[in-house]
């Protein structure tokens, strides 16, 4: 399947970022990657925030859906799948390439602006994990899931800044352990 001019744009806008950061990364460097002059880049992004934004949001179906896979393809109960997800993430982060959650790096970056387009793909994309933990949980039985998707989450998304400060996956297996423990105990007996 041959790709649009749009996506390739941001394929190459996605490498860029995910391996520089957004702040390093000009449109210039982007319209080079992309193989399109600046003026095709403008054509398709007004801006280099939409450019982030759309980044974002190409990276949000398939995270999700990565996840998902990830966490059906643990054998096991709920809590040994939702270990699973952890365990995945830190095979993951032992990849030299792995630079850290895409959507945690771009918000820390864009910290001082929390109304930008980009924050706003990246909190949903986090809003649409926890929902579908929630259901998953509350789908096995415990009530009001909420609050555990929540503590998952945390740990998630904690393992990702331990493991990227220390460059050590490991943080993400005894996250993983801590979700199972978890979801352990809220399972109904």
């Amino acid at each position: 399947m041959e790709t649009t001019t749009r996506e390739r744009i941001v394929a190459a806008a996605g490498k860029l970022f995910y391996g520089e950061g957004i702040r390093a990364v000009s449109m210039d460097a982007v319209a080079e990657k992309a193989g399109v002059t600046k003026r095709t880049l403008y054509y398709h992004f007004t801006s280099k925030d939409e450019l982030v934004a759309a980044y974002l949001h190409g990276r949000d179906q398939p995270n999700l859906a990565l996840f998902q896979r990830w966490f059906a393809g643990t054998e096991g109960g709920l809590a040994e799948k939702t270990r699973g997800i952890f365990a995945n993430l830190a095979r993951s982060a032992r990849h030299p390439k792995w630079k850290g959650c895409g959507f945690l790096r771009t918000a820390a970056e864009l910290a001082n602006m929390p109304g930008h387009p980009a924050v706003t793909v990246g909190a949903a994309h986090k809003k649409r994990i926890e929902s579908w933990m929630q259901e998953t949980f509350e789908a096995e039985g415990i009530e009001g899931g909420l609050p555990l998707a929540r503590q998952v989450m945390l740990l998630m998304d904690g393992s990702f800044a331990a493991a990227l400060l220390h460059r050590d996956p490991s943080y993400m297996e005894t996250a993983g352990d801590a979700a199972y423990s978890l979801v352990k105990a809220a399972l109904p007996s």
